[in-house]
């Protein structure tokens, strides 16, 4: 793997982070009826409104996303990015795990945007935990 691949894992990663978390941080009850947005509604039908649960949420996803940028600004330090990468990766597995066992609720366009977005999320971290090849490292174009 390249470090090219790694800035664009980590940044997609981080821009996920910031956008999911500030959404739920700052506007709980527009993240709750919104998310993910472009019109699209997929928070509803999983239960009730909880401010204290959203807020959570979107302090987990701030906090992933920090150290998602400290990772990018780092991204020759391995040990960094792999972490980095496997915090993501445990996160991303259960969440996709948990909504693919939940998809009943959801109209065809809606499972397959959910299956697909979680999906590329879980690569996305575990692209992490793949070393730079030894002859890549000075590839950060």
């Amino acid at each position: 793997m390249s470090t090219r691949i790694r800035y664009v894992s980590l940044g997609l990663l981080a821009v996920v982070g910031l956008y999911t978390g500030g959404w739920a941080y700052f506007s709980p009850t527009g993240w709750y009826a919104n998310f993910p947005g472009l019109g699209l509604s997929w928070l509803p039908q999983l239960g009730p409104y909880n401010e204290h649960l959203v807020k959570d949420t979107g302090a987990m996803f701030l906090a992933l996303a920090l150290l998602t940028i400290v990772a990018l600004r780092e991204v020759r330090n391995t040990r960094l990015v792999q972490t980095t990468g496997a915090v993501w990766l445990v996160f991303n597995v259960l969440h996709f795990s948990y909504h693919v066992q939940h998809l009943d609720m959801y109209g065809t366009r809606d499972q397959v945007l959910n299956v697909v977005f979680l999906a590329a999320l879980v690569l996305l971290s575990a692209v992490l935990l793949v070393p730079v090849s030894p002859g890549r490292r000075g590839d950060t174009k």
